[in-house]
Formats: structure tokens, C-alpha cells, sequence
């Protein structure tokens, strides 16, 4: 069972942080700033999309389906690619979910998570903090908008469904139960569902996190279908958002 994951970490072992991020009085503002603005992102629970409510299994149009083709962006893909080309990658296993870390710790982690960011000239295009925001933000990797975070749902509980013998030994619970509670619109993805994306897709996805000594993850697919490139950041046990390069960030709609 260990064998089908294929991921892999990085050491934490990086640069400082560039000069113009340096002024101590700027890092607190922008500490306060960002986090109060995460936090008041994830008490917003349904609020931008009340058809995502807690319990809803997850639906989408038939119409939306045909809509649904993987963006071709493999030039901005490997453009955020070459800030990640320091890094060096070491083994790495998915789990699921842990605690929710304290006040304290969030406040530290976010500010670890931005620096990191700001180091490669990384921004983050946020997405709601409804429950099913790792599915909104590979929605808004794989089709540059968040809003097909349902489909996307489907998409991973249905590789999941598929292959239980692949990724049951993760899960702590008898399967066909994660399998519902994954199906439930606003229930939190984990580094499980985040493999079953990158083998639904066919696609690699790294991850920049806040935690101390992994600074990112790079999830492989089973098998690879395309060139394209997940790149995600995570808060670590409170948010996803997807990444951009500083002069990419997509406009606000």
C-alpha cells in the first residue's frame, strides 16, 4: 500500500527572506492584516454560494460537464515551476486531516506560510473558506475558476470509489463511510483526496505549506495524463488557496 503514493516533500532549508520584506513594523501590519482577513474568510461559511451548504451531496448541471476541459497553461504552470526548482525533495506519506491548530499557532504558521510565498514572488488567489475550499482551489488550477469545486468533488470521490484498495489503508474509518462524508458538500479534502486528484487528473500538484519542516509536497499521478501543474498553498488544517506568480494573479471576477 505504501507504494501507490507517490509524493515527496521538501526539507525545510531556504533562502531569507528578500530585503523589501524585511521591515519589522510592515511584517506585524501585514501579519495582522492577512490573518484577520483569513480568519473572517473562513467564518463566512456558505455565504459567497449558499447552494454549498454543509450535508449536500455534491451535485452539478449536466450542462457544466461539457463545459469542463483542463486549461492549457503550461507556460504559467512552469513559470512558478522554476521558484520551486531550490528546493530539495525528500519521501513524503498523505494523511488525513489532523488537529486544528491553536490561536497561536495559526497566527505563526500564516506568517511562516506568507513569507514563503513572498520568497518566490508567490501570491495567493483566495478562494472561500466554506469546507471546500482545497476543491475550489484545484478548480481554480485545472479550470481558472473556483465555482467547479463540485465537479471536481465528483471527480475525486468517483477515483476513490474506483480504487479502494489503493487508498483505503490511509483512511482511519471503514471506506464506503469516508467515501459519503467526501461526497458531502463542505466536508474538508485531505492529502488523501489531494492523490486521488492528482490520479483522476493525471497531473502533479505541489503544495507550499506552513508547517515547519516540510515546506512543500509534490504529489505524483499513478499515471500522468498531461503537462499541466497543480500549484496549491495550505494553510496547514485551516485553508487551501491556489498560487500565481506575483504577475499573474488572475483579475477579480
Amino acid at each position: 500500500m505504501g507504494n501507490m503514493i507517490r509524493g515527496r516533500s521538501c526539507c525545510e532549508d531556504l533562502p531569507a527572506p528578500s530585503k523589501r520584506y524585511s521591515d519589522a513594523e510592515g511584517r506585524e501590519n501585514d501579519r495582522q492584516l492577512e490573518y484577520r482577513k483569513e480568519v473572517e474568510a473562513r467564518d463566512e461559511v456558505g455565504n459567497a454560494n449558499s447552494r454549498c451548504s454543509p450535508g449536500e451531496k455534491s451535485r452539478f448541471d449536466d450542462d457544466d460537464v461539457d463545459i469542463l476541459h483542463l486549461e492549457d497553461e503550461c507556460v504559467l504552470d512552469g513559470e512558478v515551476g522554476k521558484r520551486f526548482n531550490q528546493m530539495v525533495p525528500v519521501p513524503h506519506v498523505p494523511k488525513i486531516n489532523g488537529e486544528i491548530p491553536s490561536i497561536e499557532e495559526e497566527v505563526s504558521d500564516h506568517q511562516r506560510l506568507i513569507d514563503r510565498l513572498r520568497l518566490y514572488f508567490l501570491v495567493e488567489n483566495k478562494v472561500q473558506g466554506d469546507g471546500n475550499c482545497q476543491f475550489r482551489a484545484l478548480s481554480d488550477q485545472l479550470y481558472r475558476s473556483p465555482e467547479h469545486h463540485k465537479f471536481v468533488r465528483h471527480q475525486i470521490v468517483s477515483q476513490l470509489k474506483s480504487c479502494p484498495e489503493m487508498y483505503g489503508g490511509y483512511v482511519p474509518m471503514a471506506f464506503d463511510d469516508y467515501l459519503k462524508k467526501m461526497s458531502e458538500i463542505g466536508e474538508w479534502g485531505d492529502h488523501v483526496t489531494l492523490q486521488a486528484a492528482a490520479d483522476s487528473y493525471g497531473v502533479k500538484i505541489f503544495v507550499i505549506t506552513s508547517f515547519k519542516e516540510t515546506s512543500y509536497i509534490e504529489i505524483l499521478p499513478r499515471i500522468p495524463k498531461s503537462k499541466r501543474v497543480i500549484f496549491l498553498s495550505f494553510w496547514a488544517e485551516v485553508h487551501y488557496n491556489s498560487i500565481y506568480p506575483e504577475e499573474e494573479l488572475p483579475e477579480p471576477k
